[in-house]
Formats: structure tokens, C-alpha cells, sequence
């Protein structure tokens, strides 16, 4: 349990920001706070944002009054600018949670995709998840032993172009029906990068070769090999706007995890839980994303982007720290987080210590706000997406990368994201909280470490328990005289520390791998 308690410690999301100094063993606890640092040109295509705003939130600079265009965006025409959607690379999975034995089913901004390793392109590949034949889903489907991509219902199989190479019921001396273009499966353009499989959403052949004009954003230290990259992922019930709002908000921290993340203790407390004044400023925003300098160091880089980092001193050397979040849209009502928390210190724990250790602290922190966002979204839609400025009161800076992210919303998306009329626009009806907070379908089956985890756990709570009935069932037919009484009250003893362990890991797991009911009222 120590080991545990050590991996939730530094597991969970590294939010707020602080320099100090440590010896070898001490961790940081709390990280980000009150930086002054310069932000590294980070740049998206090889083009630097354009200086076009200033935002912040302050008693006497609401919503309404940064809401009209800027002159500057006037003078250039920029204003009307829109974003496209489906001209963007989004991340589908880290490709650490991805079997290349079968093909994995993903949704990304409404799309149906299947994701498999094509082992004689040796490349993995992103389709439509639909045969061409009777519209099953593929990701139900196989990979045979050619390597192709074959559908369970009817055995059509497909190469890593898409096309299709045998139709099981077309025979052999007939036409080649096989070959026909309506028996090909669309192929979505797709790259690995940073260990994560990026999927470009349109898959029109003059496409094929986008990535030699345009690559997903590109992280450095992300393919820096003195850097440590823990990562994870987690499906949400919530939408993709509420979700990356809600990572950029430094301010809910000491609330909405108390208990849970370290945050800094300001001098002056107002209440238990620490919160405190931020000072917060967008100070270039266009149609690519905007980038936060005031109080902390971070990026926006729409779509999906959040990424944040700071420079602390560890055994007397500066070190850089990083969160990244990658948000991506799935459908109304449900995005999908992908989490990187880079770092050059504390590399030898990721070595040591497996993945789903640390991704019980980052799910308890996920789950602590989870309903909050579920049921904030409902209630903004009700009034409509682009008036929740009428409906939110946010009169101080700590709110002002949530208005530059409505801000960039609204002005370049029109307050919504394009699902090409997939959706009426609806959400879907809430679940029960049990089953709204579960964790097994929303990330354990979805992540490697957790599932195995999850898997050996089950079995060793099943091998306790009958290791326990074993044991009364020894000492039930053994005849009086041939047991001792020590041995029979060692045994008894043995059985029922079994059981005690079986109904505790069954806890365990529950609670961790399930649902984990959280309250914030007894924090």
C-alpha cells in the first residue's frame, strides 16, 4: 500500500504551479504557482499565432464587453475567418493501449473508425468502421492470418488500402465483384506521433497525402528522451467544450479536488480549502488557438490542445514539468481525454512502479468534478450554448482562459462544433450516477495496464476464495484425532484471513476499477 500511495501521489494531475527546491527522495507537491517564464515558441504548422487581443476577466471588463469584434480583427476582415473542423489532425488512442492482435473501434467527431495494425505496412490504419457489404461494424471484426482486415459476418476482408481482396460467396470463375470501387472500405489518413495515433476526419483520396503539407501539433519534449511520459485515457460524459474548459480553470482546483491534488496554501486563507485571486490574462488569441502569460505558462492549440509547464528546481537544478491535455470530440454529450504529464525528474518510478497505479489517483481526480461538468452542460444548453455569457457570472481574472476559450469558441465555431448534421443537437438522456461515474467502460477496458491490472486482481480474489473453502473443507472431513488443535484453529485462521482478503480486494477493485462514489460534502 505504500508503493500505492506514493504512485497516486505524484499520479494525479500536476495543476497548479510552484518553484522549489527538494532533495532526491521529495516529490513536489503542489507545481505551477506563481511563475514568471518565458512560454517557448510552440508553434502549430510552423506558424506563430498572430497577436490580435487581449482578454480578461475583471469586475468591469464582463463577457458582454469583449464579446464585439476587436477593431484589429475588423480592419483585416480576420473576423470572418471559420474554422473547419474536419481540416484538423485529432488523436484517436496512445498507441500503449492499442493490441495490434485486433482491431479497436474509437469515435472521433461523430465518425465511426476502426483502428488496426496492418503488419505488411507494418503501419497502423484508421477505416470507416462499416463493410461495404452489410454495413457491420469492423472493429467486431478480425485480423486473419494474411494480416488482413476481415468482417465476422460474412468474412469480406480488406488490405490496408481499403481494398477489398476476397468476397467468400463470389465464385471463383464469375466476375471479380471484389475489385469494384463499392467494395472498397474508406481509408481516413492517419500517422503515429508523440506514441499517439492521429486520425485526419476526412477521407476524400485528395487527402492521402496530407501529412506532407500539414502534421498534428508538435510537442518537442514530447520526443525528448530524457523525459519520462506517463499517459492515459478516459472517455467522458460530457461534452469536448465543457471538458477542455474545465482543464484550462486553474480556480476550481482547491474545491473541486480538495483532498485530492496538493495546492499551494496562500498567506491569507478565506476559507479551509485555500482558494485565492489569480491573476490571469489572454494575451494573443486568433483562430488557431490563444496562449495564457500572466499567471502560469500555457497553450491553447484548437482544436485540441491544453498544454501547460513550468520550470521547478529539483536537487538544485531547474527541471521542466508539463501537462498535456489532448480533448477530443466524440459525439454531443462525450469527449475523450488523452493525458500526458512529461518530466525529466522521477523517472525511474514510471519504471518501477505500472501505469494503473497512478491512473487510480488521475481517475479519482477526473471523477471529482465529473458530475459537476455533466450537469453544467445540461443546464447551459437548455439556454443555448452561445448565450452562456447571460447566464454565467465571471467578474474576476481567474475566469479569463475560460472566456478566451468561449471567446475563441463562439467567434470561430459559432458556439458549436460541425458534426455535418450527424446529431440533432441533442444530449443523451443522464444514466444513473453509478453508471454515468463507472470507470471500467469509460477506461479500464480501454487502457492496457488497468485491464491486465483489473484481470489479475479478479483471478487473485477468486483463488482466495476458494483457497478459504479449501481450507474449512480440509478441516471438515479430516477426523478428530489426526489434527491437532493447533493445526485445526491455524488453518481455521488461515481460511478466514482468505475470506477477509477476498471481500477486501472485491472492495478494492469495485471501487477503483467501477464506480467510485464520491461526495463532496464529507471531504
Amino acid at each position: 500500500m505504500d508503493v500505492l500511495r506514493a504512485a497516486s501521489a505524484i499520479g494525479p494531475l500536476p495543476c497548479i504551479p510552484t518553484t522549489a527546491t527538494r532533495n532526491k527522495t521529495q516529490f513536489p507537491k503542489s507545481i505551477f504557482h506563481n511563475l514568471n517564464l518565458k512560454l517557448p515558441a510552440l508553434t502549430r504548422n510552423g506558424l506563430k499565432s498572430r497577436l490580435f487581443m487581449t482578454l480578461s476577466s475583471t469586475p468591469s471588463s464582463t463577457m458582454e464587453s469583449i464579446e464585439p469584434p476587436m477593431p484589429e480583427l475588423e480592419a483585416d476582415g480576420r473576423e470572418k475567418e471559420r474554422f473547419d473542423w474536419y481540416s484538423q489532425w485529432y488523436p484517436v488512442m496512445p498507441v500503449c493501449d492499442l493490441d495490434k492482435r485486433v482491431p479497436h473501434g474509437k469515435k472521433v467527431l461523430g465518425l465511426d473508425l476502426v483502428v488496426w495494425w496492418d503488419k505488411n505496412e507494418n503501419e497502423w490504419k484508421v477505416f470507416d468502421d462499416t463493410c461495404p457489404h452489410r454495413l457491420a461494424p469492423l472493429s467486431e471484426g478480425r485480423i486473419d492470418q494474411w494480416g488482413r482486415l476481415q468482417c465476422v459476418y460474412h468474412g469480406w476482408c480488406f488490405n490496408g488500402n481499403g481494398d477489398c481482396k476476397i468476397i467468400p460467396q463470389a465464385p471463383l470463375d464469375g466476375p471479380p465483384v471484389h475489385t469494384f470501387k463499392k467494395a472498397c472500405v474508406a481509408v481516413y489518413p492517419s500517422v503515429v506521433q508523440h506514441d499517439i495515433v492521429w486520425v485526419w476526419p476526412n477521407a476524400d483520396p485528395q487527402y492521402k497525402d496530407i501529412i506532407t503539407e500539414k502534421k498534428p501539433p508538435y510537442i518537442p519534449e514530447l520526443d525528448d528522451p530524457s523525459f519520462s511520459r506517463p499517459m492515459g485515457n478516459r472517455d467522458l460524459p460530457f461534452g469536448y467544450e465543457f471538458l477542455i474548459e474545465n482543464l484550462m480553470d486553474f480556480a476550481h482546483l482547491p474545491y473541486a479536488h480538495y483532498g485530492i491534488m496538493r495546492t499551494p496554501t496562500p498567506k491569507g486563507k478565506v476559507d479551509r480549502e485555500g482558494g485565492r485571486p489569480l491573476d490571469m490574462k489572454v494575451k494573443k488569441l486568433d483562430i488557431n488557438g490563444f496562449v495564457e502569460q500572466e499567471w502560469g505558462n500555457s497553450n491553447f492549440i484548437a482544436p485540441c490542445i491544453f498544454h501547460a509547464f513550468a520550470d521547478v528546481e529539483v536537487d538544485e537544478k531547474k527541471q521542466r514539468v508539463m501537462f498535456i491535455f489532448m480533448c477530443v470530440p466524440v459525439s454531443p454529450g462525450n469527449s475523450r481525454l488523452i493525458w500526458i504529464f512529461p518530466r525529466k525528474f522521477g523517472v525511474w518510478i514510471d519504471q518501477i512502479v505500472p501505469r494503473w497505479m497512478f491512473h487510480i489517483g488521475v481517475n479519482l481526480v477526473l471523477d471529482s468534478d465529473l458530475y459537476l461538468l455533466h450537469v453544467e452542460e445540461r443546464k447551459i444548453m437548455e439556454i443555448g450554448a452561445t448565450n452562456w455569457q447571460k447566464a454565467c457570472f465571471l467578474p474576476t481574472k481567474s475566469d479569463a482562459t475560460v472566456v478566451g476559450f468561449r471567446r475563441w469558441f463562439n467567434k470561430y465555431a459559432g458556439g458549436e462544433i460541425d458534426w455535418k448534421g450527424k446529431y440533432s443537437g441533442a444530449l443523451p438522456p443522464s444514466p444513473p450516477r453509478e453508471q454515468l461515474m463507472d470507470r471500467y467502460w469509460s477506461h479500464v477496458v480501454n487502457c492496457k495496464s488497468c485491464n491486465s491490472a483489473y484481470e489479475g486482481l479478479k483471478a487473485l480474489e477468486v483463488m482466495l476464495q476458494i483457497m478459504s473453502v479449501v481450507l474449512i473443507g480440509i478441516i471438515a472431513v479430516t477426523k478428530q484425532k489426526i489434527m491437532s488443535m493447533v493445526a485445526k484453529t491455524t488453518m481455521v485462521s488461515m481460511a478466514i484471513i482468505c475470506f477477509a482478503a477476498s471481500k477486501w480486494l472485491a472492495h478494492f477493485i469495485y471501487k477503483n476499477f467501477h464506480y467510485h462514489g464520491y461526495n463532496h460534502a464529507f471531504r
